[in-house]
């Protein structure tokens, strides 16, 4: 193995050490967010609606909005947080030396481009999985910890991503999807957009049929009924045997999501090989 191979994977943490630095910087941010909204601010909160209880009149009726809100803007980043990536992998991680030309030259010392690419990709990737999988555990740990302040919206969509492996496999998708743009387009702006638009198509079109992903319940009732807690009701309406709703109960968590974590990997593999094989057509 020559020594520029060998010193690849350290150049790489060099040129990006940058964005290793902001990404766990981030992580540790919504970490260190999430113990002090469990720690601190539950405790308040839990505090101010049992005061609610022996009043009349309680000025902190919405008080649970405090621990409420946040958790689920952290859920928002968490599940989104695949658009930066997607970013970073168009733009700065492949789009900026195709654009400079400075990979042809690392191609020309010793590296083949098939092992530049797969260099290029290991540390990022390596980086998506740990952080992303510190997220997940994280939120799921904020998450359930005090149930009775976040309700049964598990079916919302950041929600739904953050609790488990699909960021992971969302994160790990937008690094092949802006490899592949970039490789297509060789230019840093446009390779960097049109990554991101991809990915939000993705999870846009994933996200409207996550529903079909899992067999639904029916129920059918001739008098009005309440589905049970935490129910995703997919649809409602009346037919001859009286109301109807089609519905998925909260156990069907795991199933529709593991089906969809299984999806974007299957279009991660897909377009990870896609990338190499433009990138050994164009290096010919």
């Amino acid at each position: 193995m020559s020594a520029a191979l060998q010193g690849l994977p350290r150049t790489v943490l060099r040129l990006h050490r940058t964005a290793l630095l902001v990404w766990a910087a981030a992580v540790a941010a919504l970490t260190g967010w999430l113990v002090w909204l469990n720690e601190v601010t539950a405790g308040s909160v839990l505090a101010s609606l049992a005061r609610c209880r022996h009043a009349d009149m309680c000025r902190d009726v919405f008080a649970g909005l405090g621990y409420s809100e946040p958790t689920a803007w952290i859920g928002t980043l968490v599940c989104y947080s695949f658009l930066a990536v997607a970013a970073f992998a168009g733009g700065a991680l492949i789009g900026r030396e195709l654009e400079s030309g400075t990979a042809r030259l690392a191609w020309t010392q010793g590296v083949t481009p098939i092992r530049w690419l797969t260099a290029k990709l290991a540390l990022p990737a390596l980086a998506v999985t740990a952080g992303g999988t510190v997220l997940v555990l994280m939120y799921r740990w904020g998450w359930g910890a005090h149930r009775s302040l976040m309700g049964d919206r598990w079916s919302t969509g950041d929600v739904f991503v953050a609790r488990g492996p699909l960021t992971v496999a969302y994160g790990l998708c937008a690094l092949a999807v802006g490899t592949l743009a970039a490789l297509l387009l060789r230019r840093t702006l446009a390779a960097l957009g049109s990554a991101v638009a991809a990915m939000w198509l993705v999870n846009l079109l994933l996200t409207q049929y996550r529903a079909d992903l899992w067999p639904a319940l029916t129920r059918t009732s001739p008098k009005p009924f309440t589905l049970p807690a935490g129910a995703w009701q997919v649809r409602e309406g009346r037919n001859a045997g009286g109301d109807f709703a089609v519905y998925h109960p909260a156990s069907h968590f795991w199933p529709l999501h593991l089906v969809e974590t299984g999806v974007v990997l299957a279009l991660t593999t897909l377009v990870t090989t896609a990338a190499f094989l433009v990138l050994r057509r164009r290096a010919a």
